[in-house]
């Protein structure tokens, strides 16, 4: 490496005799040039000024050896605390660069010799140039710190949410990450939603932001997490999670994807947390269940796997209103069921008329929302019964 010149040096000495001014110089820039300038705290301001001071001292030595101090640019923005990136946008930053470059041409004229002017600013356009790479590069690397820390972030509400630990904290950490709830609907109403993380997926970052993405796009807030083999999605502010959960089913791993139901608040989502993920759990017992599948429309399934939740809503709620008035509902679906769904054979066992048959087997639909003459809701229908005979109510009661 050549060694510069003597001129060269004593030029670069009268500079650094100059940096005190310049840096005076750069701050009033700042505050008379940039309306947000002044807005921003005393710290807030500190810190700029150290960077700026840090940067005209950096760019004093690169221009007295540009090989040696090549890494001066990046370098620079280490007398700011990392909070820096957070005080102001990378757009504010180049307004900064191009204000301070501005000072120091407008300037140079004034504390340096004439000669030395054109050779200050032909290597300040050079350095302005290597300035602006490192202040993407420093931001980039911040973006990349923030990103990995809302993801552990979403990670932990989304956790605090399916252990039912969700309270104000859980709340303001939602919030933190952009979470309202509403949506765009207004609907403060909460979905937990759960399927297979996609096996082609090497990590969970870009998944949990192409769902988020899409969820909004569907007018729906959304917390994602991979847990495992398990995707987790919390969507807010939609009464119509499953035409949502649609729009989102392309992003899941293949296997069922299991809507849990429709509570009030972030606070209450581990009641559809529960059903969600014991629906999943028992979905492959219905290989042909639709996709996605609400939990409530796994219950049979679920109270056969185990699920106690399940179980009490069956008995509770299917098999407990059959059991009012004498329980005749109760006897002539029952009759129906081990008939094999003839309604002559009903009616003939109970010694009663089919088209009574009939209207009592309507009354059980309208009642308990499962008609008989539904394959699919007789299946239900008929683990109800047993689930509520087991449990044994009193007639006419509700099943705890």
């Amino acid at each position: 490496m050549a060694k510069a010149s003597k001129g060269h040096l004593a030029r670069a000495e009268r500079l650094q005799g100059a940096t005190g001014a310049l840096a005076t110089a750069a701050m009033a820039a700042m505050d008379e040039k940039l309306p947000w300038f002044g807005k921003l705290s005393a710290q807030d301001r500190s810190w700029i000024g150290l960077v700026a001071q840090s940067g005209i001292t950096a760019f004093v030595d690169w221009f007295r050896d540009p090989e040696e101090h090549s890494s001066m640019p990046i370098r620079m923005f280490g007398s700011a605390p990392r909070e820096f990136t957070r005080v102001i946008s990378l757009h504010q930053t180049v307004d900064l660069l191009r204000t301070t470059i501005e000072m120091i041409e407008n300037t140079i004229g004034d504390l340096l010799p004439p000669e030395d002017v054109p050779v200050v600013r032909e290597a300040m356009q050079r350095y302005a140039r290597e300035v602006a790479f490192a202040a993407a590069t420093v931001y980039a690397q911040a973006a990349e710190m923030r990103g990995a820390w809302d993801a552990r972030l979403e990670a932990l509400v989304v956790d605090s949410v399916i252990r039912g630990e969700a309270d104000e904290s859980v709340r303001s950490r939602a919030s933190a990450l952009g979470w309202t709830g509403a949506g765009t609907t207004g609907s403060g109403e909460v979905t937990v939603v759960v399927g297979r993380a996609p096996e082609s997926e090497p990590g969970s970052a870009n998944v949990a932001d192409v769902v988020r993405h899409a969820a909004r796009e569907a007018g729906a807030d959304a917390l994602c997490a991979m847990q495992g083999d398990r995707l987790v999605v919390v969507l807010g502010g939609t009464s119509k999670p499953v035409e949502i959960v649609q729009n989102l089913a392309q992003w899941f791993g293949p296997g069922p994807i299991v809507v849990g139901p429709v509570v009030k608040d972030l606070m209450a989502a581990v009641t559809s947390a529960r059903a969600a993920i014991a629906g999943l759990r028992a979905a492959p017992a219905w290989p042909a269940a639709p996709r996605p599948v609400q939990a409530d429309e796994l219950l049979p399934e679920r109270s056969l796997s185990g699920d106690g939740h399940a179980r009490r809503q069956l008995a509770s709620d299917v098999y407990g209103p059959l059991t009012i008035g004498g329980g005749v509902l109760l006897d002539t679906v029952s009759a129906y069921l081990d008939s094999g769904g003839s309604i002559e054979a009903t009616a003939r066992a109970m010694f009663i008329h089919a088209n009574t048959v009939r209207y009592r087997l309507k009354r059980v639909g309208e009642i308990t929302g499962y008609s008989p003459l539904n394959p699919r809701d007789a299946f239900t229908l008929r683990v109800a019964l047993a689930l509520g005979r087991l449990l044994n109510p009193e007639p006419g009661s509700s099943v705890l």
